[in-house]
C-alpha cells in the first residue's frame, strides 16, 4: 500500500509521543525511520518501531533522556547514552559540538549505552549541512562471520561519511556486511528467500532461508577487503567510545536488553581553500558525466539514488507493507490514515 510521507510522520511520532517520549525526541525518531522509508531503506524504516515501542514498554530504552555529556578533552564530547533514543541522544551532542570545529578544526563525539541510530546517512547529512566533513561509525551485536570463518564474530559495522559541496553534499552509507542484518529481517518478515552467498545458519552452512539466517551470520562485503575494514571499525568504535564488543553488545536486536553499543562521529572543517565547494561539485559532476556502460544511463554518485527516491517519496508517497500498517495503528488509539494524513 501506498502512504504519504505526512501520514507517516504522524503515526510514527504520535505512536512515540504516546510511550512517553517528548514531542521533539518523538519527532526525530519518527523523521530517522521515514526518511530510511522514503529512501528506499525499509529494513531501516517503520519495521523498528514495534520492537522500539516494546522496548519503551519493557523500561530498557528511555524516550526522554538525552544522555549525559562531559568533555574529555576540548575537541572530544563523550556521551554515556543511559539507554536513549539514538537519534537523540546522538543529535544532541553532534549539535553541542559543531560550533566548536571552525576553532578546532576536528572533533569527536564518542557514545555508548545509546540505542540503535537507524541510517547514519542521517547524521553525516546534518553535519555537512552545516559545512562540515562528517564520519560516523557503530556496532552492535555479533552478526557477520569472519573472512574464511563461519561464526558470527564481528558487527555489521557501518560507516557513513558526509562531504559537503557547492551542491548537494557525497554522502556514503554503508554496511561492512554484505547487506545489514535489517534486510535478513525484512525479508523474513515478507516470507522471501534471501540471495545464496548473504548469510550462513546456525550450523555454519550457507543457506537462503532468512529465518535460519537470523540465527546464524552474514557474510562481509569484499571478502578479505569488507572484513579486514570492519574488525578496524570494530576496534576504533570501541576503543574511542569504550564501548563492548560485538560479541558482549545486547540491546539492537532483542526487547529485553539495554542497548551498550557505542558510536562514534567524527566532524571536520574542510579547507577553506578559494573555490573549494565550486570544484568539489564540479568533479561530481564530471564524474556523473563520463561515460556510462550502459546506454542512456548515467553514472551515479554515493548518495543519488536514495536522495532520488526521497524526492519521489514525498511527492508521492512510498510503499509500505499493508499488515506494518495495520500493526502500527493498533498500537495507537489514535488511527492515522494511509495518505490523508488526517486520523480517525
Amino acid at each position: 500500500m501506498q502512504v504519504s510521507e505526512t501520514a507517516a510522520l504522524a503515526l510514527a511520532s504520535r505512536l512515540l509521543e504516546e510511550h512517553g517520549a517528548p514531542r521533539d525526541h518523538a519527532a526525530l525518531q519518527a523523521r530517522v525511520l521515514v526518511t530510511a522509508e522514503m529512501k528506499g531503506h525499509p529494513s531501516h524504516g517503520l519495521s523498528r518501531l514495534p520492537r522500539l515501542v516494546e522496548r519503551i514498554e519493557r523500561g530498557v530504552v528511555d524516550p526522554q533522556t538525552k544522555g549525559t555529556q562531559r568533555w574529555r578533552a576540548d575537541a572530544v564530547l563523550e556521551v554515556e547514552g543511559s539507554a536513549g533514543l539514538g537519534p537523540v541522544v546522538a543529535m544532541a551532542a553532534i549539535e553541542r559540538l559543531a560550533p566548536h570545529i571552525p576553532d578546532l578544526g576536528i572533533g569527536l563525539v564518542v557514545v555508548r549505552n545509546a540505542n540503535h541510530l537507524g541510517m547514519l546517512a542521517h547524521y553525516v547529512e546534518a553535519i555537512a549541512a552545516v559545512g562540515l566533513v562528517g564520519i560516523a561509525l557503530s556496532s552492535s551485536e555479533a552478526l557477520v562471520h569472519p573472512f574464511g570463518g563461519t561464526r558470527a564474530m564481528l558487527s555489521t559495522n557501518p560507516i557513513a561519511i558526509g562531504v559537503p559541496t557547492a551542491e548537494d553534499p557525497l554522502v556514503l552509507d554503508l554496511a561492512t556486511s554484505i547487506v545489514p542484518m535489517g534486510r535478513i529481517h525484512h525479508h523474513a518478515a515478507t516470507g522471501r528467500p534471501i540471495p545464496e552467498g548473504w548469510a550462513r545458519d546456525a550450523a555454519g552452512k550457507p543457506t537462503t532461508d532468512p529465518r535460519r539466517a537470523k540465527a546464524g551470520a552474514i557474510a562481509p562485503f569484499g571478502d578479505a577487503k569488507g572484513y579486514g575494514l570492519g574488525i578496524a571499525i570494530e576496534l576504533l568504535v570501541a576503543a574511542l567510545a569504550g564501548s563492548a564488543l560485538a560479541p558482549e553488545v545486547r540491546g539492537t536486536l532483542d526487547s529485553h536488553s539495554p542497548s551498550n553499543k557505542g558510536d562514534v562521529f567524527i566532524l571536520i572543517e574542510p579547507s577553506l581553500a578559494p573555490g573549494l565547494p565550486a570544484r568539489l561539485s564540479a568533479y561530481l559532476s564530471a564524474v556523473r558525466a563520463s561515460p556510462s556502460e550502459v546506454a542512456g544511463e548515467p553514472v551515479l554518485i554515493p548518495g543519488d539514488r536514495a536522495r532520488q527516491r526521497r524526492a519521489a517519496a514525498s511527492r508521492n508517497g512510498f510503499e509500505i507493507d499493508q499488515r506494518l500498517w495495520e500493526d502500527l495503528n493498533a498500537l495507537s488509539p489514535s488511527r492515522i490514515l494511509a495518505f490523508e494524513g488526517q486520523r480517525s
